[in-house]
């Protein structure tokens, strides 16, 4: 459901930008922004998933080049983070891992019962994207039987930096992790902070003032939240979810230089998970760091540009798996 909206068409050319609030099924309402193309029907739509301490409005560039390039996005600040958390109450209230699949699951038919057939032209497929945090929410989805019917019609799945676990020097320790599900078993709205080093997450200097200096960047969450994050993240790693039958596409961007993140994790799980996926490919950013979408000023149109060819080249029909 859609309660208010504003539109944008000046700020980039050939893209409208609409700005609304959108309602989940439990009427609980979050901020959301829709890129559409203008000068042509869309090509392809791509639902987005945002990482962990993070909002839309961090995508700098990203989402309007996709729309200039033909590829509708449509992305949300999730429950408990950016704009959709309005009060101090809200922050970092996430849900569980349920809800938080609910709600993606949510948008992705919300997309796909716009699609229809006109003059005998298939209409705009739908993809899904899901950065940091979001990749695990993204990947979780895929793997859980409950969502098997979205499998055959969502045309590919897309990884920026993953969370299947953490680098070494930042995982917490097996004691803390273990109180820490205790307590969110106990105390699951109990909030708890936790920032990420700016100079972890991209190599950009004035990125990582702008992280610091971002308002809606409150590095808040709930036992609960925060121990769903790391349970999904140890299930991807440990191999106990398992990408649904009828995946179609699989595409999973990692750079090797990232701190938050590990990239050998990403990797031995795509080399693990994705070898009876007729179409799967692993992109590695050498140097590059977690974010890849704001890594640095001359290198993101290369991520951009990357996204948005492989998507295109699955808009107009199937290919097979590429090495």
């Amino acid at each position: 459901m859609v309660m208010a909206s504003s539109t944008d068409t000046t700020s980039y050319p050939g893209v409208s930008i609409e700005t609304l609030e959108h309602t989940f099924s439990d009427l609980h309402p979050v901020h959301m922004k829709k890129f559409k193309p203008t000068s042509s029907p869309s090509l392809a739509k791509l639902v987005f998933v945002h990482g962990y301490d993070d909002h839309i409005g961090r995508y700098y560039d990203f989402f309007p080049t996709l729309a200039q390039k033909g590829i509708s996005v449509i992305a949300w600040d999730q429950r408990g983070w950016g704009a959709s958390a309005k009060t101090a109450a809200q922050y970092g209230h996430t849900g569980t891992t349920e809800m938080v699949l609910s709600d993606i699951a949510h948008v992705i038919r919300s997309e796909l019962s716009d699609m229809k057939i006109e003059d005998g032209t298939e209409a705009a497929p739908v993809f899904v994207m899901g950065h940091s945090m979001g990749g695990a929410q993204v990947l979780t989805l895929a793997s859980d039987p409950k969502y098997l019917d979205l499998m055959p019609k969502v045309r590919g799945w897309l990884l920026e930096s993953p969370h299947i676990a953490l680098v070494p020097s930042a995982e917490p320790s097996a004691l803390k992790i273990f109180a820490g599900r205790l307590a969110g078993r106990l105390l699951p709205t109990f909030k708890i902070k936790h920032k990420m080093p700016a100079d972890q997450v991209t190599r950009d200097p004035e990125v990582q003032k702008s992280l610091n200096e971002d308002p809606l960047l409150r590095a808040t969450g709930t036992l609960q939240g925060m121990s769903g994050l790391l349970d999904r993240a140890a299930d991807l790693s440990a191999g106990r979810r398992k990408l649904n039958e009828g995946l179609k596409s699989l595409w999973l961007a990692h750079g090797t230089a990232d701190l938050s993140v590990s990239y050998e994790a990403s990797k031995k799980w795509f080399d693990t998970h994705c070898q009876n996926v007729p179409d799967a490919a692993l992109k590695t950013y050498e140097g590059w760091s977690h974010q890849l979408h704001a890594d640095m000023p001359d290198n993101r149109h290369i991520f951009a540009n990357d996204v948005a060819d492989w998507i295109l080249a699955r808009a107009s029909g199937p290919l097979g798996r590429q090495e």
